[in-house]
C-alpha cells in the first residue's frame, strides 16, 4: 500500500517543519484542528469516558520505493494529511494520573473509532479487541484510547531501566480493497494528534508494517521500503518498540536533545521475524523520526484499507510472543 503516487523531487514534510505553526500556514485550519493544537497536555482520559464499555533480524535494505505496487492513496488524502501535520503540532507529554497509568499498566486499552472507518472495533475484554471494517473502506487509522507508552513515566531517563511496549494482531479475513486494489492492515505506533484518515507510518510521529506488501514506513509519504513479506489470513502478526539509554550517558549536553535507544522488532506467530533501529532511517529522503524517539507519547496504531476482520491483543497473557524474563 502507498501513501499516494508522488514525483521524485516532492518530498515527505520534515518533522522540524510539522511542529512549526508559525508565519503564513499553507492553509487557514479547521476548527477541529485548532482544538486539537491547543489541547495541552493531551487529553488523558479514563477509557469510561473515551469509549463506552462494550464488553465483560535481516538488515533492512537502504532504499525505498517511490510508490506501491498493490495499492495507492489519493493525494487529496495525502495532501490534506501534510497539511494537517504542517499546522497541528504533537501533543507535548504530560505526567498521566494515577488512574490513567494504572489502566495502561492493566492493559485496559480501547479502541477510538475514527470517522473514516465504515465498520467496528469492540473491546471484548480487557485489552482483546475484534473488529471488522467495510468492503471498499478508504484509508483509516484505530488507535489505543490512551497512550502505550508516557515519556513521564516510561522514559529509560526516568526509569533508568528499558521500556518495551508491544501488542499483535490476528487476521481473520481479507475482502474488497478501496478501489480494486487490495484490501490490508498495517501494525505501528503513532503520536499523537495524527490523522485518522491515514495509516501508521505514513506522516510525522508514525512507523507500521504493512499487509499487502510486507513493507514498513516510518514518516514515509512514498512505496516504503522492503522488510517482510505479505500477512496471510490465520497469521498473528506484532509489533514492538524497545526503549534503552543510549551507550553515551553524556547525550543531552552540550545543548542536545536527550534521546532514547530505540528498535523496533516484529513477530509472526509468535516467533521473532526481523526489525530495525529507528535512527537508520534518518536520511536525506526520510521525514524523520522525532515523535519517537521516545519523547513523545505513544499510541497502539492499527490501520485498515478495504474489508478487513481482525482480532488484536494488549494483554501479555494472550500474545503468542513470549518476551524474554
Amino acid at each position: 500500500m502507498n501513501p499516494f503516487r508522488r514525483e521524485p523531487q516532492d518530498l515527505p514534510p520534515s518533522y522540524d517543519a510539522s511542529q512549526s505553526i508559525s508565519g503564513q500556514p499553507q492553509f487557514q485550519p479547521q476548527t477541529q484542528y485548532q482544538m486539537q493544537a491547543e489541547a495541552n497536555p493531551p487529553p488523558y482520559h479514563n477509557w469510561q469516558d473515551a469509549v463506552p464499555d462494550t464488553a465483560t533480524f535481516p538488515p533492512p535494505p537502504i532504499t525505498g520505493y517511490l510508490q506501491s505496487g498493490t495499492g495507492n492513496a489519493s493525494e487529496d488524502d495525502a495532501q490534506r494529511a501534510h497539511d494537517f501535520c504542517d499546522n497541528v503540532p504533537l501533543w507535548l507529554p504530560a505526567r498521566p494520573s494515577d488512574v490513567v497509568y494504572s489502566d495502561v499498566q492493566a492493559y485496559d486499552l480501547r479502541p477510538v473509532h475514527p470517522s473514516e472507518l465504515h465498520g467496528q472495533v469492540t473491546a471484548t475484554a480487557r485489552g482483546r479487541w475484534n473488529g471488522h471494517s467495510a468492503d471498499r473502506n478508504g484509508d483509516c487509522v484505530v488507535m489505543t484510547q490512551l497512550p502505550m507508552y508516557f515519556p513521564t513515566m516510561d522514559s529509560p531517563f526516568v526509569r533508568e531501566q528499558k521500556k518495551i511496549i508491544y501488542f499483535e494482531v490476528r487476521v481473520l479475513a481479507f475482502r474488497a480493497g478501496p478501489a480494486g486494489d487490495d484490501s490490508g492492515i498495517s501494525i505501528g505506533f503513532a503520536a499523537q494528534p495524527y490523522p485518522s484518515w491515514r495509516s501508521p507510518g505514513w506522516e510525522r510521529g508514525g512507523l507500521g508494517v504493512f499487509s499487502d506488501d510486507g513493507c514498513r514506513f516510518v514518516n514515509d509519504s512514498f512505496g516504503g521500503r522492503d522488510f517482510t513479506t505479505a500477512f496471510r489470513v490465520g497469521e498473528t502478526v506484532g509489533i514492538g518498540m524497545e526503549f534503552s539509554l543510549p551507550d553515551n550517558l553524556d547525550v543531552g549536553t552540550d545543548g542536545k536533545k536527550k534521546t532514547c535507544e530505540v528498535e523496533i522488532f516484529f513477530t509472526r506467530n509468535g516467533q521473532r521475524a526481523g526489525g530495525w533501529n529507528l535512527h537508520e532511517e534518518v536520511d536525506a529522503d526520510s521525514g524523520g523520526v522525532e515523535g519517537l524517539e521516545g519523547n513523545f507519547d505513544l499510541y497502539g496504531a492499527i490501520g485498515l484499507f478495504g474489508g478487513v476482520d481482525f482480532e488484536s491483543c494488549f494483554d501479555p497473557a494472550g500474545w503468542l510472543w513470549r518476551p524474554a524474563e
